[in-house]
């Protein structure tokens, strides 16, 4: 059976599988989906959230593609708002964890086995590979992405479609694929720019010399 806590509601065409658990005052926008998870109380999901379906696991063995267990569960914390058609898939081999007080905007992609800080911002599009780890106080920014297995300490910022593909061990702000300080990321785009335009200076001056011949 599923357990809603009072103050609860559901939206229209949702569902709380069995072995779910809703804390107190939290809300579900319409057609709404829980599985294999716990919510918290004061939370509110919007409309066509996914919370609990399996993770992405498969191995290729020879010529056949076999699935992995995805058997554990998400733990989503008390105050934490996820926006319409996100999903957050379930554990295989550690719970997903949402921290207290997330923020996640719509069409975000939370693989199995994240876990995710309390008060993290994430933005629209934004993806979290599976097994990937999330400080406090985290913002990743639009189509922003975190690779698997990647952890990132807390009071980070990702720029927008910023990919981090290793692991991230001091706070600030960081951008680019792959993602890097954002500083060092601003001189790197300065300098291709400038060698861009003064090759092109070269190309103008050759394409005279070649008229002239």
């Amino acid at each position: 059976h599923a357990y809603i806590g009072p103050s609860s509601q559901l939206g229209p065409g949702s569902v709380a599988g069995k072995g779910v658990w809703i804390g107190a005052s939290t809300t579900l926008g319409a057609h709404v989906s829980l599985e294999h998870c716990r919510v918290g109380s004061n939370c509110l999901l919007h409309s066509g959230v996914r919370v609990g379906a399996d993770g992405f696991g498969f191995v290729i063995e020879g010529d056949v593609v076999r699935k992995k267990p995805q058997l554990l569960r998400v733990l989503i914390g008390d105050y934490v708002e996820i926006g319409a058609n996100s999903c957050v898939d379930r554990g295989s081999w550690r719970d997903t964890l949402i921290g207290d007080h997330v923020k996640i905007d719509n069409l975000v992609q939370i693989g199995h086995n994240v876990h995710v800080g309390r008060g993290c911002l994430l933005c629209a599009h934004s993806a979290l590979g599976g097994s990937a780890s999330l400080g406090d106080f985290c913002v990743m920014g639009g189509k922003a992405a975190v690779a698997d297995h990647v952890s990132v300490v807390g009071g980070v910022r990702i720029a927008a479609c910023s990919g981090v593909t290793k692991h991230i061990t001091q706070p600030g702000d960081y951008a680019g694929l792959p993602a890097q300080p954002i500083g060092k990321w601003r001189r790197e785009v300065a300098m291709i720019r400038r060698v861009q335009k003064k090759f092109s200076h070269i190309m103008r001056c050759w394409g005279r010399d070649f008229q002239q011949l």
